[in-house]
């Protein structure tokens, strides 16, 4: 059976309380970069990296693992990378009863990540597009990426999924999106992985995979 909304959502309460007072202090101090509007503020580079961030999460890019992996990129890539998290105002408002959805999100959340990375490969034309998503995020995003234009897909260069939502649903990847440039992470104990919307401390995990999606992501648009 199923948990309820009210369910996950005590659940995700006592999870984050249950955190260590220095991890919560963490996640205070990476409360400054949970946005990122590199691409809406008319920036390219040689790289776009779009994120879609997991349910409840502040800013347009969360605090979990988005802008871990946006910073990991970075560095990765000496730089020559902008982050575009999907937010409020592209239709994604991260809420919890979405994830009970069919598609474990809804189609607002959908269109506004079709949309934004429709805008990067037009405004970037020659840009590798590097795609994330974490929980519900990336539901989002494997939704979105399967509605994509086959010309807009083939510049999407690597998709990393963080605590797949639909990893049993869709059977480890994107369905249509190549698998060797697909990488999912699924925490030893995340159950979200298995087909339940069950949240438990391992869902809370995914900063410390921020440097190997960043080699992978990099990797998958050969650099």
């Amino acid at each position: 059976m199923k948990p309820t909304f009210f369910t996950i959502f005590a659940t995700m309460l006592s999870v984050v309380s249950a955190l260590p007072v220095e991890q919560v202090a963490e996640l205070d101090v990476r409360q400054t970069r949970a946005n990122a509007d590199d691409l809406k503020d008319g920036k390219c580079a040689g790289n776009v990296f779009v994120f879609a961030r997991g349910s409840t999460e502040i800013g347009n890019m969360g605090t979990i693992c988005g802008p871990q992996t946006c910073s990991a990129l970075k560095l990765r890539l000496s730089g020559d990378v902008i982050c575009q998290g999907v937010g409020d105002r592209d239709g994604y408002a991260a809420d919890l009863a979405s994830n009970f959805l069919p598609k474990n999100t809804n189609s607002g959340a959908i269109n506004g990540a079709v949309k934004l990375i429709n805008q990067a490969a037009s405004q970037c034309p020659g840009s590798n597009i590097l795609l994330a998503g974490y929980s519900q995020g990336s539901a989002v995003m494997d939704n979105a990426i399967q509605a994509l234009s086959a010309n807009v897909k083939s510049q999407v260069k690597g998709v990393v999924m963080f605590g797949f939502t639909r990893n049993a649903q869709d059977n480890g990847g994107v369905p249509g999106f190549p698998a060797d440039r697909t990488k999912v992470f699924c925490a030893t104990g995340d159950l979200v992985c298995f087909n339940t919307l069950t949240i438990t401390p391992a869902h809370l995990t995914y900063g410390v995979n921020a440097p190997e999606a960043a080699s992978f992501l990099a990797g998958a648009a050969g650099q």
